[in-house]
């Protein structure tokens, strides 16, 4: 079951989403080991989401109001981030402490990855929906369940340490300047991330 897990968690990780992407910026801005703090805070955001799908917490966030509140508050969470990332390449520091150039410290890291991967806890939704089609297709008992997330998770891991690695040979060989134009994209793709969160409500 947890190789099951492992498996079906590494399809979903081929979507890539905004933490991915700050991973990468932090390996490639920060060096390979602050960016697997990263990858710690963004791994246990999954888990605690994983672990409130299995208890049934998501009939409550399934409510309208609520659905609506928390997708307003990611969208808005992922585009000051990537406003502030974009002008902090121009030495504008539109909000210094979200400013993942001036994370200059593993805590910073781990807290900024908390929130980035915090900022979508409409996942919980989607993984209830995954564990309930488990059970109904494969006749999983709670211990099986238990163990596909388990495998699930450790597919997080390992995947964005896979992208830590991946930034961190960008920043041995990449020049400052490309440095500073993939720290710009970042930036508006976390935009596009907010926006297209955003347009979801609608």
């Amino acid at each position: 079951m947890i190789f099951k897990g492992f498996k079906f968690g590494m399809l979903l990780q081929f979507a890539i989403g905004p933490v991915c992407i700050f991973i990468f910026q932090i390996a490639s801005s920060k060096g390979f080991y602050t960016a697997e703090t990263g990858v710690l805070g963004a791994t246990l955001i999954d888990g605690l989401f994983i672990f409130a799908a299995i208890i049934g917490i998501s009939s409550i966030i399934e409510r309208q109001n609520i659905k609506l509140t928390l997708k307003i508050f990611g969208a808005v969470v992922l585009f000051i981030f990537g406003l502030s990332t974009i002008l902090n390449q121009f030495n504008v520091n539109f909000l210094p402490s979200l400013s993942i150039q001036n994370t200059i410290n593993t805590n910073n890291v781990f807290f900024h990855s908390l929130i980035i991967t915090a900022s979508n806890p409409l996942t919980i939704v989607f993984w209830s929906g995954v564990f309930l089609s488990k059970i109904t297709e494969e006749n999983m008992k709670k211990t099986d369940i238990y163990l596909f997330a388990f495998g699930a998770l450790l597919s997080t891991m390992f995947f964005l340490t896979l992208i830590s690695l991946t930034g961190n040979f960008a920043n041995t060989f990449l020049s400052v300047s490309i440095i500073q134009t993939l720290n710009i994209i970042v930036g508006f793709l976390l935009i596009y991330f907010s926006i297209k969160m955003f347009l979801k409500k609608v």
